[in-house]
C-alpha cells in the first residue's frame, strides 16, 4: 500500500516534496515548485487538477473530476503552493489581490483564489496543456469533428471566414482554435491576444501578446481592448482574440468590420441560442447598444463554432450558426454541419 502524498510546506516546500511516484525519466525538466503536483502532471490522461484548500485535490481525466485519495495538505500548505505557483508565472498573490491567473512553463494555467473571497480555504486551478498538440486530423480522430466537419473547418479558414468559437468552459475551445490557426497559410502573420497565452498553433510566423497585472502600486496593467489597438500597428493578417470577455470585444468587432478578414475568437456560452445574450452583456461593458452590437456582429463574424462536452468527457463540434439581426437585436441563424 502506498504512502500518502503529504504536502509539507516547512520541510522544503520552494524545493519541492517528494511525488509519490518518481517522474520519469522521458518527462520535461520542470520548476521544483511543481513537484507537489508532478504524479498527476506526469499523467498524459490528465488535463485538469483542482485543489481545495484542505479539503484535498481532485484530478480530471477527461470523465469528470475525480478524487486523488493520496492527497494530503493543510490550508497554510495550499495557500502557500498558490503563492508559489502564482509568483513562478511572474504575478503576485495576497490579500489585496486574492484572484490571480497565470500561465507556466510548457503552456500550464494556474488560477488561483485565497479566503476570505473563497470561503472553504485557497482555491487552486490547474489546466494541463496536452502534450501531443492536436491538429484537425487529430481532432477528427479523437471524435470532436467527423470527416465532414473537418472538410467544413478547413474551408472556413482558406475562404478567410471570421470565426467566433464558443462553448462551456473545458470544452475544447483554445485546442480548435489553435489546430485552425495551424491551417492558416505560413506566408500569413498571426498576432494572438490573450489575458494568459495559451494559443499556440503550429505555424512559423505567430506573434502572441499577453496582458499584464498592474503592479503593486496600481501601475503598468495593459489589458486586452489595448492590446487590440496595439495588434492592428502590426499589420496582422490574422487577428485572434483568445478570448472574449470585455470591453475588448468592441475593439475586435471594429478591426474585424475594417478588412481584417481570417480573425477569430472564443466566447462562454452554453449553447448557440445564449451567444447573442453573451456578446449583448459584453458590448453593454464597452458601452455599445443592442442595436450597435447586432449590427457589428452581423457583419464581422460569418460563422459561430459551438463545442460542447458530454457525459462521456469527449469534446464534440455541437453545430454552428451565423449571427443576423432581427428587430435591431442579435439572434443565431443556424447552418448545417457536415
Amino acid at each position: 500500500m502506498p504512502e500518502p502524498f503529504v504536502v509539507r510546506p516547512r520541510e522544503g516546500f520552494v524545493r519541492g516534496a517528494q511525488p509519490v511516484a518518481p517522474v520519469a525519466a522521458e518527462a520535461a525538466p520542470r520548476h521544483p515548485v511543481l513537484e507537489p503536483l508532478a504524479e498527476y502532471l506526469d499523467d498524459p490522461d490528465v488535463t485538469d487538477l483542482f485543489v481545495n484548500g484542505a479539503d484535498g485535490l481532485f484530478v480530471d481525466r477527461g470523465r469528470g473530476a475525480e478524487r486523488a485519495g493520496r492527497w494530503r495538505a493543510t490550508e497554510r500548505d495550499v495557500r502557500e503552493l498558490a503563492v508559489a505557483l502564482i509568483g513562478l508565472g511572474g504575478r503576485h498573490i495576497d490579500d489585496a489581490h486574492p484572484a490571480v491567473d497565470v500561465r507556466l512553463e510548457h503552456g500550464m494555467r494556474v488560477h488561483a483564489v485565497l479566503p476570505p473571497v473563497s470561503r472553504g480555504g485557497t482555491v487552486i486551478s490547474v489546466r494541463v496543456p496536452r502534450r501531443t498538440r492536436l491538429d484537425l486530423p487529430g481532432l477528427q480522430a479523437a471524435g470532436v469533428v467527423d470527416a465532414g466537419g473537418r472538410v467544413r473547418l478547413e474551408q472556413l479558414i482558406a475562404a478567410r471566414e471570421n470565426l467566433l468559437i464558443t462553448g462551456a468552459a473545458g470544452t475544447g475551445k483554445t485546442t480548435l482554435l489553435s489546430a485552425l490557426l495551424s491551417r492558416v497559410p505560413s506566408t500569413e502573420r498571426i498576432v494572438t491576444i490573450e489575458d494568459v497565452a495559451e494559443l499556440a498553433p503550429d505555424h512559423p510566423h505567430h506573434v502572441a501578446l499577453e496582458a499584464r497585472q498592474a503592479n503593486l502600486e496600481g501601475a503598468g496593467g495593459i489589458g486586452l481592448a489595448r492590446l487590440v489597438r496595439e495588434a492592428l500597428r502590426m499589420r496582422p493578417d490574422r487577428l485572434v482574440v483568445g478570448e472574449c470577455r470585455g470591453e475588448e470585444v468592441r475593439e475586435l468587432l471594429s478591426a474585424l468590420n475594417t478588412g481584417h478578414d481570417g480573425g477569430a475568437g472564443t466566447l462562454h456560452a452554453n449553447g448557440l441560442d445564449d451567444v447573442p445574450a453573451r456578446l449583448e452583456a459584453l458590448g453593454a461593458l464597452a458601452g455599445m447598444s443592442d442595436t450597435a452590437l447586432a449590427r457589428q456582429v452581423a457583419s464581422a463574424i460569418g460563422c459561430v463554432i459551438h463545442l460542447h462536452r458530454g457525459r462521456d468527457g469527449v469534446r464534440r463540434v455541437a453545430g454552428a450558426g451565423r449571427p443576423v439581426v432581427r428587430e435591431g437585436r442579435l439572434a443565431m441563424e443556424g447552418l448545417p454541419w457536415a
